[in-house]
């Protein structure tokens, strides 16, 4: 392979395996010059795709076979015990060895958490990862975290949640000082739980630009750049955003095909919910970090077809440029070096 970033795909994993992994690669490779990739999964099946898709004489892209595919359903534990040679489990090792730089797995989220933890380990100072996403707001997008990695965060893991959210937000949109909010059930600070409440004062204290709670309204709103909280209220938060999405495109599509009048003013309006459709795509958002790993691991949706994956590896090449790892690592030791001194 030529010199550059190299990222190991787990071919094998999500709803579509290679049908979708493949065509996303050679679009990704097509757009990043210096990117590399390595598909590991079946040896026949890949190649036979590659093959196919008259890729095969790149060198830029090369198979690495793995025996094993983790189930969608499948236990993390069992995954973790039994599935050593998995697409999922050898792209992280791949990682591990230095071979490649990052890896990205459509497959099952808690099989891909569970086993990058294992294989690469937590970075010291970090107890827990988290996932984090970027969702569109009014102004730009929001990073928000965790998404659902922990479903029971302390104080203290909600604090390292804002570091690697901050660093995250430096890192890949340039803001030297992101907005950090931590989602509450309200503005005021007498709302919310003890947990919530502890977590603000050690945020308040700390040299995050903590601008206090945000409310579920400010995730889309705009005004935070990155917003906080445990991983329960995190995947709910999300699941219930992609339920509204898909509730309100329907009912758009519902409006525009009621009668002859509505479907000739859907024609007419055709340029401004194609560009509404884009700014809220889903696919352009997909790609979840696994922040607070050792390696770099994106998590892309399981249904992901190929725009949406080829995202994702954009993001796994944008955090390795960017050294988040090294960054959250440097950030996490700056907060443990200010509280020796005072």
């Amino acid at each position: 392979m030529s010199a550059g970033i190299t990222i190991a795909l787990d071919a094998m994993g999500g709803d579509f395996g290679p049908d979708i992994i493949v065509p996303a690669a050679i679009s990704a490779l097509d757009q990043h010059p210096e990117l590399n990739i390595i598909l590991v999964g079946d040896e026949d099946i890949l190649r036979q795709s590659l093959n196919s898709s008259r890729a095969s004489g790149d060198d830029r892209i090369r198979v690495h076979h793995a025996s094993q595919q983790v189930e969608m359903d499948e236990l993390p534990q069992h995954a973790l015990r039994n599935k050593k040679d998995s697409s999922m489990r050898v792209a992280i090792n791949l990682v591990q060895d230095g071979v490649a730089d990052a890896c990205v797995s459509a497959g099952n989220t808690g099989a891909l958490m569970a086993t990058a933890r294992f294989v690469l380990k937590m970075l010291p100072g970090i107890d827990r990862p988290a996932i984090c996403t970027a969702l569109p707001n009014l102004e730009s997008h929001t990073w928000m975290l965790d998404l659902g990695a922990n479903v029971d965060s302390d104080a203290e893991h909600l604090l390292q949640f804002a570091m690697m959210g901050s660093v995250l937000s430096e890192a890949v949109d340039g803001n030297s000082n992101p907005r950090i909010g931590l989602l509450n059930i309200g503005a005021e600070d007498i709302k919310g739980n003890e947990q919530v409440k502890e977590a603000a004062q050690l945020l308040g204290s700390g040299n995050l630009n903590y601008k206090g709670y945000a409310e579920g309204d400010d995730i889309y709103k705009g005004g935070f750049d990155v917003i906080v909280c445990d991983g329960f209220v995190g995947n709910v938060s999300l699941k219930t955003s992609e339920g509204v999405a898909k509730m309100i495109g329907q009912f758009i599509r519902q409006e525009f095909s009621r009668n002859f009048l509505t479907r000739l003013a859907a024609v007419v309006a055709r340029p401004v919910l194609k560009a509404f459709r884009h700014r809220i795509d889903p696919r352009r958002y997909n790609g979840a970090s696994l922040l607070g790993l050792k390696g770099i691991v994106i998590k892309s949706h399981g249904s992901a077809d190929a725009l949406s994956f080829s995202n994702a590896i954009k993001v796994a090449l944008v955090e390795v440029r960017e050294s988040v790892p090294e960054r959250i690592s440097n950030c996490l030791q700056h907060h443990l070096d200010q509280e020796l001194t005072q």
